[in-house]
């Protein structure tokens, strides 16, 4: 049975290079009755799940992928009108105002509360 806050078959795309966190958020994500896809740990990983044209819902982003800055990744989630929480031990001052629709989760991380960021909808926190 899926929690009442991930709608039925929610996709998520996780995109992290800390292996346990990648497996605590797809565990938080899961017990919300999300589907997970991924986790990836690199940019170019991401990208092609991005264009792989499967459907995505939603997306937990790193800044910071095994040194390489995410930001093209942003952009196509951006693009591609996919909501996504930004999930890094980067300040959020840092991040561009070009995404100041997306969620901020500063690490360290409460999985927890970087699922609720995602599946909740602005209006509804």
């Amino acid at each position: 049975m899926s929690h009442p806050d991930a709608p039925a078959a929610y996709r998520v795309l996780l995109v992290e290079d800390e292996y346990f966190l990648a497996q605590d958020l797809a565990e938080a994500f899961k017990a919300r009755g999300a589907e997970i896809v991924g986790p990836v740990p690199s940019v170019d990983e991401a990208l092609a799940l991005i264009a792989d044209g499967s459907r995505l819902d939603g997306a937990v982003l790193d800044l910071n992928l095994q040194g390489e800055i995410a930001y093209v990744v942003a952009d196509t989630l951006q693009e591609r009108g996919i909501p996504f929480v930004f999930a890094t031990g980067y300040d959020q001052a840092v991040i561009p105002p070009r995404y100041a629709l997306a969620r901020y989760c500063g690490k360290p991380l409460d999985a927890k509360e970087v699922a609720q960021a995602l599946l909740v909808s602005p209006a509804a926190a």
